[in-house]
């Protein structure tokens, strides 16, 4: 159907990548054990908006911008990865460092700022739009009737997976939250650790490769 290959292979290998940890995973963390599941909910959704957003600039061509113009995806990684290191800057410096809402800079952060940073995270960063570009059309075949089609189908799917994968995490995270703030000791170091790894992510994005 629409040109799909190896549709289960493609099921399986999604799940395996959405597994593994990045910022979009470390954020969502952080808003739930700070917020509780809502929060963290908001957090995926903003993200999988993202996702959304390289679905379909790669499927109709626009992700192609990033792959052959050195000066594309100069300018989208730098934004990115100042973001990125924006966030785990405010972190660190954080007054409240023994509560674990400063894994995101406020205690109460409104449901549409969480959204729109979630969101933020995703779409500044390149190497999701080259990732599409290079995994997705690995499994539509050479003679798919409408590719473009082929590509948001299997691009939404693996969002879907993603966005449940998200909201387990969210869903752990806030059990999780609600313990980790009565010790304060526990929570001013995982505020650390968390702001470092963003930090992390921030310098591994800037110094990437167009590749």
């Amino acid at each position: 159907m629409f040109g799909i290959t190896d549709f289960w292979l493609f099921v399986l290998s999604g799940i395996a990548l959405n597994i593994i940890p990045g910022p979009d995973s470390l954020f969502i963390i952080g808003r739930s054990a700070g917020q509780g599941f809502k929060a963290g909910s908001v957090a995926a959704l903003g993200i999988g908006s993202g996702t959304f957003v390289h679905i379909l600039a790669a499927a109709f061509g626009l992700s192609a911008i990033l792959s052959t113009s050195a000066m594309a995806f100069t300018v989208i990684k730098i934004v990115g990865a100042f973001y990125l290191l924006y966030m785990g800057i405010t972190m660190l410096l954080a007054k409240n460092q023994s509560n674990i809402d400063a894994v995101t800079n406020k205690a109460l952060m409104p449901l549409s700022k969480t959204y729109y940073q979630g969101f933020l995270t995703n779409a500044l960063n390149p190497k999701v739009a080259l990732f599409f570009l290079a995994f997705v059309p690995q499994f539509i075949s050479a003679d798919a009737p409408n590719k473009a089609l082929a590509f948001i189908v299997l691009g939404f799917i693996f969002n879907i997976n993603g966005m449940l994968w998200c909201h387990f995490l969210a869903w752990t995270s806030s059990s999780v939250g609600g313990k980790l703030k009565q010790n304060t000791q526990l929570t001013k170091w995982l505020s650390k650790l968390t702001a470092a790894l963003f930090l992390y992510f921030g310098l591994k994005l800037g110094l990437s490769e167009q590749n």
